[in-house]
């Protein structure tokens, strides 16, 4: 066992036999670097990564491989989700000298961390040719070495900036139109989603892109969500024996995922389908929604009502093997009724996946097509196909299950708390509100400690939690305004007022008028970084600009909101050219251009009318209320008859009682 056998992270345990001796990334390692005067190889990944899987398999599990590594270098094994800084950091080194990236991250550094060379997976011979050289490289040439380090740290200092832009503009919808033009030439009008693979489900693209449609009346675009909503749900990225969605695709058709199942995707895609359902009563996103709540409530729900990280791509060494069934399994598993579960889901003699008669599950028709073509009534073709997937789900839970990575995040509990938050919303299911402040509850014992800070994970009895980052914050809050805006329940929203004044006492940059990701008292890298870029999850700047402009409006403190409107100024230059790489900051200058309504729904029967008004898609709102409250807004509000107030721009109208005459006010 070497140094990682006490680490809480899966991902660094799956290594602690290696005959690597690997460190985590700490204040041990990086001495020792620096007594021995030896470069630091730097190996980054996630437990539920296939190529990290492979090569380890090949190159850290093989004696000769690792003899070489620990002779020449301090070895630092890093859990890119526990340490998302540190990743962070050499994935923009790697971006910048090759124009790629991804995992597994292998990246070397001189003795004071600063990178010299890095790539991604390498192949075993590869590798050792790559270690001997570099060595050679600082031994011999020890000047050049240092000299290429400062370049590509200063390029790494300044990778992914923005400047401060100090004059506000007036924003209208002349500044949405080369942004959505510009988004247009990459849609793939057939097969949904972006028009290139690999392709990852992306859900805040989407989400931004209803809401457009809807407030721009943008047939078009509607168009292009609804293709690309279907799509996923149809094909192989969703797993339809047991609900989720796989990390992404491999392929243009959604059709063969690559197999890992992230947290943070299904509470993101949870979000999209439900407010998809506000938007278009399509019973495919209910379907949707109700079968990754009940994967990730079977599958990675912790007995105390946290949420896991991840289950793997693997399992019995191969990749997928969990999820494919050769026809003869179906047949002998369904019997008679086989034939039609396999025309349902496109299984084959053949198959239709790398390994040989072996099928991943998708769908290519809907069910009124399909029934129609099997001359059968909807109802009994769904009712069939419903029975028929039990069958093959208990058949499949006998398998060996793919690997379980049971670390807890911050942040990504916080979005899967926003996802029930919005399926409760969407469905006004009690079971979604109970698992949401049963969630609620855990993340502010296990996440939020005595002085108010959070942790990344929470502390365990092996040592010392990782630290938080400013998506842990940001996610978090957002998670609790939601929280907040369906119970009306104060303690929520005075809670992420307090975790946002914290992220700001530690995190705001005042004199660029940015966040950066790491806190002001932390270890500091070789470069303190922001994240300014939307990716598979939402920028922790774009969350907490969104958060600051819900919380300056609620609470009525233009501090909140200034520091809102510098955030998107400092944005703005940059959205146009790589529309979705901004979704959610695109979300925020929606609700600048299109307006924010603030409605105040107080009385006895609150909640009654909060329900109703949710029925209607209204997604430049806020929500609050209650029978008391000490919200700004709510102030000489409250009464003994129901009353609905519709707010704008700080003006509210005349209180009404009925949420039709509500509407009235928002859409005249």
């Amino acid at each position: 066992m070497n140094r990682l056998a006490n680490s809480t992270s899966p991902y660094l345990l799956q290594h602690a036999n290696n005959p690597v001796d690997w460190y985590p990334w700490g204040p041990e390692a990086l001495q020792r670097a620096k007594d021995e005067d030896k470069l630091i190889l730097v190996s980054i990944g996630y437990s539920a990564c296939h190529w990290c899987h492979v090569m380890e398999h090949e190159s850290f599990e093989d004696e000769k491989v690792a003899a070489v590594m620990n002779e020449y270098f301090v070895c630092i094994k890093v859990d890119r989700e526990e340490r998302p800084d540190v990743d962070q950091v050499y994935m923009s080194a790697v971006q910048l000298m090759t124009g790629r990236g991804g995992w597994p991250l292998n990246c070397i550094c001189l003795p004071d961390q600063r990178p010299i060379y890095g790539g991604t997976y390498f192949k075993k011979n590869d590798w050792v040719a790559l270690l001997f050289n570099l060595n050679d490289f600082f031994k011999n040439k020890p000047d050049e070495a240092k000299e290429y380090a400062n370049r590509l740290t200063d390029g790494i200092k300044n990778y992914e900036t923005v400047d401060f832009v100090a004059v506000q503009p007036e924003y209208s919808p002349d500044d949405l139109s080369p942004v959505i033009e510009n988004w247009r030439k990459y849609f793939d009008k057939t097969g949904g989603g972006l028009g290139y693979a690999p392709k990852f489900p992306m859900a805040n693209n989407w989400q931004c892109l209803m809401r457009y449609a809807h407030l721009f009346r943008d047939e078009s675009i509607a168009a292009q969500v609804k293709v690309t909503l279907q799509k996923m749900a149809y094909g192989g990225i969703y797993d339809h024996i047991g609900g989720g969605f796989a990390r992404y695709s491999v392929d243009e058709r959604w059709h063969v995922p690559h197999f890992e199942k992230m947290l943070y995707d299904n509470a993101q895609l949870l979000t999209l389908y439900a407010e998809a359902y506000t938007w278009q009563e399509d019973p495919l996103y209910e379907k949707t929604t109700a079968e990754i709540v009940s994967f990730v409530q079977r599958e990675l729900t912790s007995p105390g009502f946290g949420f896991y990280s991840a289950l793997d791509a693997d399992s019995e060494g191969k990749e997928g093997k969990f999820y494919i069934f050769t026809k003869s399994e179906v047949e002998q598993v369904l019997g008679d009724d086989a034939e039609v579960f396999c025309i349902y889901y496109n299984i084959t003699d053949d198959g239709n996946w790398e390994e040989e008669s072996s099928n991943v599950l998708f769908r290519k028709l809907n069910d009124a097509e399909l029934a129609a073509k099997l001359g059968l009534p909807v109802d009994e073709l769904l009712a069939k196909i419903e029975v028929c997937r039990d069958k093959v789900f208990q058949y499949r839970s006998q398998r060996v299950r793919p690997g379980l990575d049971n670390k807890m995040l911050a942040s990504w509990n916080g979005l899967m708390l926003k996802g029930l938050c919005d399926a409760y919303r969407a469905f006004h299911n009690a079971a979604l509100l109970d698992m949401a402040l049963k969630n609620a509850g855990f993340t502010w014992d296990n996440f939020v400690t005595a002085n108010g800070r959070i942790t990344r994970t929470p502390a365990t009895e092996k040592g010392e939690p990782a630290p938080a980052f400013l998506d842990d914050y940001a996610n978090i809050a957002d998670a609790f305004i939601a929280l907040y805006e369906v119970t009306f329940n104060e303690t929520w929203l005075l809670r992420a007022k307090q975790l946002t004044d914290i992220a700001i006492s530690h995190y705001h940059d005042d004199e660029n008028g940015i966040f950066y990701f790491a806190a002001s008292d932390d270890a500091h890298l070789i470069a303190r970084k922001s994240e300014v870029m939307d990716g598979v999850i939402p920028s922790s700047n774009s969350v907490m600009a969104r958060n600051l402009k819900k919380l300056g409006l609620l609470f009525d403190e233009e501090p909140y909101l200034a520091i809102s409107a510098q955030l998107l100024r400092n944005i703005m230059p940059h959205i146009a050219r790589y529309p979705s790489s901004y979704s959610n900051w695109i979300m925020l200058l929606l609700e600048e251009v299109a307006g924010t309504y603030e409605v105040a729904i107080t009385g006895p029967h609150f909640e009654e009318r909060r329900r109703e008004m949710e029925k209607n898609y209204i997604p430049n709102k806020i929500m609050l209320g209650g029978t008391a409250g000490i919200l700004p807004l709510l102030q000489q509000k409250f009464g003994i008859e129901t009353q609905i107030f519709v707010c704008r721009n700080k003006t509210c109208g005349l209180p009404v009682s009925t949420v039709n005459d509500a509407l009235k006010q928002i859409t005249a």
